[in-house]
């Protein structure tokens, strides 16, 4: 499980002596379009193993036990929430596939379900990209999904100034989750949170960097 210290931005874990600072460098350095990111746990071990079970084996029935992590994790946000939104699969994976995981877990959260959000474009896995590719990967791949933006529909009346939190499975440079969050808030959406079962931790120093001492020459 993720414990504190954590950015209380995207929820990724802090080294302790970054205890008393709450955002980590990757949000400093360039800050999500969402307001806060939670996830169960750690992207590995034991709850990985199951994840690719779920996911690839197509083991469905894990989807509410993986729901239960994530709602013990961050009841809070769930709370907050008008409505949860899956991170939608390209037609063609879905179907390859034969189901959203991120649809079934949101399913098992007791919350609204809104399926606002269209792949747009296919693009290659994520999980095949080094970091630095995946924002280019999802560049314009999210759009909203049709009948949600014609105004004065219902759908479009619910759609703006709402509360939502995406949901997906696994969370590792933000870059999916940061696309569909710019697409929601652009369509009128008030604020956007993330949810997911896992992340992959961001390697991190173990100590604070040092800055350099001011020099004891004299000026001249």
């Amino acid at each position: 499980m993720l414990t504190a210290p954590l950015c209380v931005r995207c929820g990724d874990a802090q080294p302790s002596w970054r205890a008393a600072g709450p955002l980590c460098p990757r949000c400093l350095d360039r800050p999500p379009p969402y307001a806060i990111a939670r996830s169960a746990g750690r992207y590995e071990g034991p709850l990985r193993t199951i994840l690719h079970a779920f996911k690839y084996g197509r083991q469905r029935s894990l989807a509410e036990p993986l729901a239960a992590l994530v709602e013990h994790a961050a009841s809070d946000l769930l709370g907050s929430a008008d409505a949860l939104v899956p991170v939608p699969l390209h037609p063609t994976r879905s179907f390859e596939r034969g189901f959203n995981q991120a649809d079934d877990v949101a399913r098992h959260l007791h919350r609204p379900v809104w399926r606002l959000l269209r792949r747009a474009r296919p693009g290659r896995p994520q999980a095949s990209l080094p970091a630095a590719d995946r924002y280019a990967n999802v560049k314009a791949a999210f759009a909203i999904a049709p009948g949600w933006t014609r105004w004065p529909g219902p759908g479009a009346r619910r759609l703006v100034g709402a509360t939502v939190v995406l949901v997906d499975d696994v969370m590792t440079t933000g870059a999916t989750i940061d696309a569909c969050s710019r697409v929601l808030l652009d369509a009128g959406v008030r604020r956007v949170g993330a949810l997911t079962v896992a992340r992959a931790v961001a390697s991190q120093p173990s100590r604070p960097h040092r800055q350099p001492r001011p020099s004891r020459a004299r000026h001249r």
